[in-house]
């Protein structure tokens, strides 16, 4: 964040909130400002599609839609921009459904273990009706709205310095997860020890040794450097993540109809392009990562899935919704 540290952002944002004002609102004659939090690198095409949605809108509007991307955590962890969000100090930010989850428990069956069969698949989950009756409910109950559903990448393991070759070399294995329930539950179910770390914290948590491995998407995990701190690169590709844009529904009803069509339009040529440059990197980031030095295990997936499903979808089928799992499971 240029010249404006975490801090001085919080404590300005709530000195507007404390004195009756709230920023869109406040913004509103002079154009449309919107704060849009990251927790990736700018090299991460999830970052670089908010510039490009910025530079969009900002053209297509005449300067009056004025995207400010903070990226790379420089406003805190997930959660404080998603709390963010929630009072109105940031308008957008971009964060996974399970994460979502700790303020709508339903959404984070969409980025569950073993969900999606590909990205097609997923991509319908957009369209269906329990998405939308999933965000209805984020409305009214959080004034959160979900903007679009971007492809985020197959998730895969990675290791220090052990080979995994099944799920029974997972047993013991301090495994990074993100602070979620489902994720935490998956890596149970492979008999790992699941350790919560937020995001901004990984790289140094692996170069430590305070936890023996990760998951994440390919291109998350160049754009990390996590090769640097990882030897093995194992193929499990557990999840099919999906990424939300976020917004503040009382920004959004802020903006002039006429913007808010030329933002919508912005955002879905930046998802498009967005995920089409992720699926471009997928597919050549394995050999990448290999002349970087990693060493690329090809699993047994069976061993890994069969646990996961026999165990996750029951548990959390009352947080879920019954027969939600097996509704989105068959579009």
């Amino acid at each position: 964040m240029t010249g404006t540290t975490r801090r001085q952002f919080v404590v300005g944002a709530a000195a507007l909130a404390a004195g009756g004002v709230f920023m869109p609102a406040m913004l509103r004659a002079q154009g449309t400002v919107i704060r849009w939090g990251e927790m990736l690198a700018t090299t991460h095409p999830q970052v670089q599609m908010v510039d490009r949605i910025a530079a969009s809108a900002k053209e297509k509007s005449g300067g009056r839609i004025d995207i400010q991307s903070f990226p790379n955590g420089q406003l805190g962890s997930g959660k404080d921009m998603m709390d963010s969000v929630v009072s109105g100090a940031l308008t957008f930010t971009t964060d996974g459904a399970a994460a979502l989850g700790a303020l709508l428990p339903q959404l984070s069956v969409i980025e569950a273990p073993y969900l999606w069969r590909d990205a097609a698949h997923m991509a319908k989950v957009g369209a269906s009706p329990q998405f939308a009756a999933m965000n209805d409910d984020l409305v009214s109950k959080r004034g959160l709205r979900m903007l679009a559903v971007t492809y985020y990448g197959q998730r895969h393991l990675t290791t220090g310095s052990k080979e995994v070759k099944s799920a029974a070399d997972m047993i013991g294995f301090k495994l990074r997860v993100p602070p979620v329930d489902t994720f935490r539950a998956m890596a149970e179910a492979w008999g790992a020890k699941a350790t919560p770390i937020n995001f901004n914290e990984l790289y140094l948590a692996l170069s430590q040794g305070a936890v023996d491995g990760q998951e994440n998407p390919l291109p998350t995990i160049a754009s990390a450097k996590l090769q640097e701190v990882q030897k093995f690169l194992v193929l499990t590709g557990h999840i099919i993540t999906p990424r939300l844009i976020i917004a503040n529904e009382s920004a959004l009803k802020a903006i002039d109809p006429a913007d808010r069509t030329i933002l919508d339009e912005a955002i879905a040529e930046g998802v498009a392009w967005q995920d089409a440059e992720l699926a471009r990197q997928e597919g050549e980031l394995i050999g990448t990562l290999k002349q970087a030095g990693m060493t690329v295990i090809e699993p047994d997936l069976e061993s890994f899935r069969k646990p996961v499903l026999e165990q996750v979808p029951p548990k959390f089928e009352e947080k879920w919704g019954k027969g939600t799992w097996d509704a989105l499971a068959a579009l």
